[in-house]
């Protein structure tokens, strides 16, 4: 596991993240017909190549889960319960099959869940930068992240155990 728990993720706390991705045209491609995305700016090269961009725009909806996927890693790995939305998500500029595209985090705001013990709501900043170091991501997301387990109570369930969640039955008999 290597995600930080709800205690490590203070407001302030700013993640250059190591982990880069060049865009290729194959990603773009796959993710626009797989999600039955027919625009042809993404699709056809003859017709991007009259608009403004002179080439196919990578899909903005494969630009934002790249970016937040690249901060995965170090933030969120086996210490995050549930992403729980977004509450903006900007594309400042475009990004095209070729770009390298690398994230910067800024947590925001955290606060523990008045709802669920054990856990806390942490607000992300993400920031999608490209290889000339233009912006082309903003996204910010609250996410409900575990809390550090008490190492001093070992039957404390932990999400590295194999132990049965609550409502769910365990594994079989061995």
């Amino acid at each position: 596991m290597t995600g930080l728990w709800f205690e490590q993720l203070e407001p302030g706390l700013r993640v250059r993240h190591a982990i880069t991705r060049t865009v290729t045209e194959a990603d773009n491609v796959l993710f626009t017909t797989m999600t039955m995305n027919p625009q042809p700016l993404h699709l056809d090269a003859e017709f991007a190549a009259r608009t403004e961009f002179g080439k196919p725009l990578v899909n903005s909806l494969f630009t934002l889960g790249l970016v937040v996927g690249l901060s995965v890693h170090e933030l969120t790995l086996g210490t995050t319960v549930a992403n729980l939305g977004f509450s903006r998500v900007d594309f400042p500029a475009p990004v095209f099959a070729g770009d390298t595209v690398h994230v910067v985090t800024d947590v925001i705001e955290a606060r523990r869940s008045r709802s669920r013990p054990g856990t806390g709501i942490v607000t992300f900043e993400h920031r999608g930068l490209n290889q000339r170091g233009e912006t082309v991501c903003i996204a910010v997301r609250a996410a409900m992240m575990l809390c550090e387990p008490d190492q001093d109570r070992p039957d404390q369930d932990r999400p590295d155990q194999d132990q049965p969640e609550q409502g769910r039955p365990g594994p079989g008999p061995p």
